[in-house]
């Protein structure tokens, strides 16, 4: 199936009533709305409904997180990584994502667009507009305010009914308590506490998680004695459910002290956390870092935090809970300002882990954190822009690998607008920028900037990042058809900085310029033999991020020698690398490769296909095709040639074969078992 669903963690009671309707009207209509109070399982259905109804899209279902955005900003960037739109060109997000889904039939999930819902309503607006195939399911607490919708409100489920019941016994053994369900008494306990918490399903859950270290007739007794007391008239909240409130009141009451800190200072995360950031952030004055995987264990016990595998989540409601109690210990800024320093150094520690072993590690963690990046930015940029700027410029090469060309772009721009004076950290993101910029085709700003990163890294004496100019504009010379410059400009740089190749990720980025430039300008043993002298290296050093381009050039050159055996198995090589790093344009560029390496083998065909997967991938990147000019003519002879073997039918069917099937199984198979 293409697309994403979230995966199901605990077992789904109930709602086939609902789930019937919400596929009836996903069949039908073009945007659907679940909304609801928090807690009431929005969320659960849609993923539920989503999974039910896949085969109505062949386009595939694609999920799109919003609960993770604390403002506006980033909506269309979302989306778009949600639909796996990595988009590398200059135009307007909004527009790219309209052209992009334009021809699809697929069904977006919009989930918790509540803090969000005009904003929401206008994107879907276009976008419904611009793709008539588009079918969009949101979940919010609100309606959304586009079109004509019946929203399908989502009420508790039946307070008195076996589905509330069902829920509490299976949350209740999911946890190692199912004996408690048969004490004497229990039945009659649980239907009590049911009706109590309304048949609110977080609500239900939160009970469930007190079931063990006490019995349901407790848990049952002691949550009708609070009822009324823990609804605090002077505490902040949104409007929800008196059962809702009390729910989650009463499992803050039942923490012991320094859970209830932890709670409330781990609602800075806005994505997925692991113990380590938990304890790295969270820690201090009475709550001692070494003590926060502990008390974590029992915040998962109590329901209140969700693992799964080694990471940890907290739901929307149980977030909101815990920052309105940050607010009041008056802890906001200083825990939003370790979460920012926490994140500064995981972006540095990514950095310095570029060049070498771990660097697969390095994308890999910046990818899982990239909401807290995005977050940790944010605050810099109103608290220290100088160190905004300098974060934003260690992470373009994972936001750019990994598809976030335009979010890197973004802060970027805005650290610089606001740190203006000269330094270090201004010259990392002219740099960074200009990489971003040069990545999205604006070639004349791109110069502009690689002058002005150039001089401000000759005025701050700092060689490394002289050598970080120097590989943005070889970079820029390559993609604008000037080898020769781009050879002497790293050329100059390595002269006036030399070290081992490994000393710093610039450093190894320029002798990457000096192989493409040498095989661009036709000195293929020099470039072959410095390439595989480098490759060699990075195969040592366990580095991939280079290593794939070298087998890039290398290919190339193979095929320039006429060497196809040689040719596609460097391609494939470069295809396993990029699969691994997640990078969309790098498999696009490595599938065009393949498929003039398979079509110079004699396999006519498998290149067509190749093609046709390649043609889908560069328009995942929003270019119709891109790589260094000499790409260009050797893909146009490849294709030629496979038209010739084929005939024009033969390779459109082979051609529409490949685009249709552009899904990661298909690349993982193109890629074949390269060592």
């Amino acid at each position: 199936m293409k697309g994403h669903i979230p995966r199901e963690t605990t077992s789904f009671v109930g709602r086939e009533r609902e789930l019937a309707r919400l596929g009836g009207m996903l069949a039908t209509a073009r945007l659907v709305t679940v909304t609801g109070a928090g807690g009431v399982g929005k969320t659960r259905l849609a993923v539920r409904a989503a999974g039910r109804v896949a085969g109505l899209f062949p386009d595939g279902v694609w999920w799109a997180d919003l609960a993770t955005l604390t403002g506006p900003e980033l909506l269309v960037a979302t989306v778009s990584d949600a639909v796996d739109l990595a988009d590398h060109s200059p135009r307007a997000p909004l527009q790219a994502l309209s052209e992009f889904v334009a021809d699809k039939r697929l069904l977006l999930v919009l989930d918790s667009c509540e803090h969000l819902v005009e904003e929401c309503a206008h994107l879907v607006g276009d976008l419904l507009t611009a793709a008539p195939g588009v079918t969009v399911l949101a979940t919010s607490r609100r309606p959304l305010l586009a079109g004509d919708q019946d929203p399908l409100v989502l009420d508790p489920l039946p307070a008195d009914g076996p589905d509330a019941l069902a829920l509490l016994a299976d949350r209740v053994a999911e946890r190692g308590g199912g004996h408690a369900m048969a004490e004497p008494g229990a039945g009659a306990a649980a239907a009590a506490l049911c009706r109590r918490l309304e048949g609110i399903p977080l609500a239900i859950e939160l009970a469930a998680g007190q079931v063990g270290p006490a019995s349901v007739a407790e848990v049952s007794a002691h949550l009708g004695s609070r009822f009324d007391a823990l609804t605090r008239s002077d505490f902040v909240w949104p409007h929800r459910h008196r059962a809702m409130r009390t729910a989650v009141g009463w499992s803050h009451e039942l923490c012991a002290p320094l859970e209830r800190l932890l709670w409330a200072r781990l609602s800075v995360f806005r994505g997925a956390f692991s113990a380590e950031s938990a304890a790295d952030v969270t820690g201090g004055g009475p709550l001692r870092s070494e003590d926060v995987p502990r008390l974590l264990d029992g915040l998962v016990g109590q329901s209140v935090v969700r693992r799964d595998g080694g990471q940890y989540r907290m739901l929307d409601t149980i977030r909101e809970y815990g920052d309105e109690w940050l607010g009041e210990l008056g802890e906001r800024d200083a825990l939003a300002d370790r979460h920012a320093a926490h994140f500064v150094r995981l972006a540095r520690e990514a950095e310095a882990d570029w060049p070498g072993t771990r660097q697969i590690r390095a994308y890999r963690d910046v990818e899982r954190v990239h909401a807290d990046l995005r977050a940790a930015l944010d605050r810099l940029l109103a608290t220290d822009p100088a160190r905004a700027a300098d974060t934003a410029g260690r992470l373009v090469f994972f936001w750019t690998c990994s598809g976030h060309v335009k979010e890197a772009r973004s802060y970027l721009e805005r650290a610089l607008g606001a740190c203006p004076e000269p330094g270090e950290c201004r010259t990392r993101a002219l740099t960074a920028l200009g990489v971003a910029v040069t990545l999205q085709g604006d070639y004349p700003l791109a110069t502009r900037l690689g002058d002005e990163a150039m001089a401000a890294a000759r005025a701050d004496g700092d060689k490394d990042a002289q050598l970080a100019a120097a590989y943005m504009a070889g970079l820029l010379d390559l993609l604008a058809g000037r080898p020769g410059r781009a050879v002497a400009t790293v050329d100059a740089a390595l002269a006036a900085a030399p070290g081992f190749v490994f000393d710093s990720g610039a450093l190894l980025r320029c002798h990457l310029v000096r192989v493409f430039g040498m095989t661009a300008l036709g000195d293929l043993d020099r470039a072959s033999r410095t390439a595989y002298e480098l490759r060699e290296h990075c195969v040592l050093m366990d580095e991939v991020w280079t290593r794939s381009y070298l087998d890039y050039q290398l290919a190339l050159i193979a095929l320039g020698r006429s060497a196809a055996g040689d040719a596609v198995r460097h391609a494939r090589m470069m295809l396993n690398a990029k699969r691994a790093l997640g990078d969309s344009f790098g498999l696009a560029l490595g599938l065009d490769v393949l498929a003039a390496a398979l079509a110079a083998d004699g396999r006519p065909e498998a290149a067509a296909i190749a093609y046709g997967t390649s043609g889908t991938l560069w328009r995942g990147v929003g270019h119709a095709q891109r790589g260094t000019p000499e790409l260009k003519a050797v893909r146009e002879r490849c294709e030629a040639a496979v038209r010739s073997a084929l005939g024009d039918d033969g390779y459109d069917r082979a051609y529409r074969r490949g685009a249709a099937t552009a899904s990661p199984g298909a690349i993982a198979a193109l890629a074949g078992d390269s060592p």
